[in-house]
């Protein structure tokens, strides 16, 4: 099971074991769960304590020991939406503080899939009325299937059309089919980049799809400007 979304939603490596071990155990004392998830001692205890105190674990006493119950799953639902609330309630602070910066940085670096998550988001907030991209290949994918979707649907329901073109070895995952309001060309074969390009209005997001990725947003509309550009005559040129 890929536990990362546990990790992106706030869960440390100890309470997504523990919660893992009790949702597998059902009702259990401490003892089971020390075996199961590999902990220490007082590490279990400890994170038993989190977990109750975030309302992913409950608990009975019975005589002189507790009887641990994993959360049902759905509840995590309910947690996620209440960080949500809470953010939302600082949200017009953060932007006003935002707005009052004097100085604009021109480029921002991005490191690691999370990094990379972020960097097509602030993308997705860079205006315009078309999505171009170059340069992608099936490393993309480590991003997630699902994530690609959910992210170009985004982009549609904001009424922004998308031009793709994508090496030949993404031919297999049909973009075409899957991401609205979408155009997709294929450079032929026998060369795989590793970087990826993104023109968004007046923002470019380059992207290296190493084992670790990096990536980089410049915001300079000149440049922006000559990278459609030379976009647009690789397009013309590309296997629809």
């Amino acid at each position: 099971m890929d536990t990362q979304i546990l990790e992106d939603i706030g869960l440390t490596n100890a309470e997504i074991k523990v919660y893992l071990a009790l949702l597998e155990l059902g009702t259990s004392t401490a003892g089971p769960i020390l075996d199961k998830s590999g902990l220490q001692n007082s590490v279990v205890h400890m994170t038993l304590n989190k977990l109750i105190d975030k309302g992913f674990v409950t608990f009975v006493k019975e005589g002189k020991r507790n009887h641990y119950q994993a959360a049902n799953p759905k509840h995590i639902i309910d947690f996620i939406n209440g960080k949500k609330e809470r953010f939302q309630e600082i949200l017009p602070e953060l932007l006003l503080k935002q707005q009052e910066s004097k100085e604009k940085p021109e480029i921002i670096t991005f490191r690691g899939i999370r990094g990379i998550k972020e960097l097509l988001l602030e993308l997705l907030e860079a205006g315009g009325k078309e999505h171009h991209t170059f340069g992608s290949t099936t490393k993309s994918l480590m991003l997630g299937g699902a994530w690609w979707i959910s992210y170009h649907k985004k982009r549609s329901q904001r009424g922004i059309k998308a031009k793709l073109l994508f090496n030949e070895s993404l031919v297999h995952w049909k973009a075409e089919k899957k991401y609205p309001k979408s155009e997709v060309r294929y450079t032929k074969a026998g060369f795989e980049p590793l970087t990826e390009t993104i023109i968004r209005n007046d923002k470019i997001g380059i992207i290296i799809w190493s084992d670790k990725p990096l990536g980089t947003i410049i915001h300079q509309k000149e440049a922006a400007e000559s990278y459609d550009e030379f976009f647009q005559l690789i397009w013309n040129t590309a296997t629809p």
